[in-house]
């Protein structure tokens, strides 16, 4: 009777931290965090000269408060790109594994040309997460397929290339996920700041048509939120392009190598197999 080929092992699951799933309740949190700050230690009634919160700032954190609301907007984009990036620093470190990347890749590469697959496993084990799960699935299918005679040479190789891919792909949004929404807080730190300039200034404008010296602090407020939303939302863009990029970075060079291993797995049985 002729014997089918079995179903790779799926991927093993990561026992670390994989990422926090609900990002909205981080959104929330640091939303609550945002505007208690702004309302509340930036617009202490010590922060303006005679404790009156409408008066002129007595400092730096008073002259901030003067920004407006679009300031706790700005800081809640803010505290929610720095809670995403170490959520992401976390989950990306335990989806690493617990050896060094590069290091790994060597001594796997290795040991899978030479066929030493008992040693590969090890490896895998001693990696352990998506970078250990993908290798382990793909060397399941390399021993499933080796002992399946019904299928010929090039079908053998897809398969494995198939297993790796199927794992890579069950791997792939723990280590992507919540990068949409720092990428979307790179566009929204700017045009927020712009938003709240606009209404800067729009204030100032409205101080001007006035006229008179006694609308002069309604001038210096507006003047005072316009660019004080600018320099926080740049701020915010600058921290969150920084997040995005350098996670971004890390998750390619995991990917690069996965595709590295990968391509040596099915390079070798190509090499070490003479069957049609």
């Amino acid at each position: 009777m002729a014997t089918t080929t079995k179903a790779a092992a799926p991927a093993k699951k990561n026992s670390g931290f994989g990422g926090v799933k609900d990002a909205w309740i981080i959104l929330v949190i640091c939303a609550i965090a945002g505007y208690s700050v702004w309302y509340f230690v930036m617009g202490n009634p010590d922060n303006f000269i005679g404790g009156d919160r409408s008066g002129h700032p007595a400092n730096l954190l008073g002259t901030v408060y003067k920004g407006g609301f679009v300031v706790g907007l700005i800081l809640t984009l803010l505290f929610t790109v720095i809670c995403l990036g170490f959520e992401r620093f976390f989950a990306i470190k335990s989806a690493s594994g617990k050896m060094n990347l590069a290091k790994f890749t060597a001594e796997v590469k290795n040991a899978i040309k030479a066929q030493d697959f008992t040693k590969a496993k090890d490896l895998c084990n001693k990696m352990q997460g998506s970078v250990g799960n993908v290798v382990l699935a793909s060397i399941n299918m390399y021993q499933t397929v080796e002992t399946d005679s019904t299928l010929k040479k090039a079908a053998k190789i897809a398969k494995i290339s198939q297993a790796h891919e199927e794992a890579t792909q069950l791997e792939m949004p723990t280590l992507q996920m919540n990068m949409p929404m720092v990428a979307t807080i790179v566009s929204l730190g700017t045009l927020t700041a712009l938003f709240g300039t606009v209404l800067g200034m729009i204030g100032s404008f409205q101080a001007l048509s006035a006229g008179g010296g006694a609308d002069s602090m309604a001038l210096s407020a507006g003047i005072s939120e316009a660019l004080v939303n600018t320099a926080s939302g740049i701020l915010t863009s600058w921290v969150a392009t920084v997040v995005y990029n350098f996670f971004s970075n890390k998750i390619d060079k995991l990917t690069y190598a996965l595709d590295e291993i990968g391509f040596t797995i099915a390079a070798t049985y190509d090499s070490t197999h003479n069957e049609a």
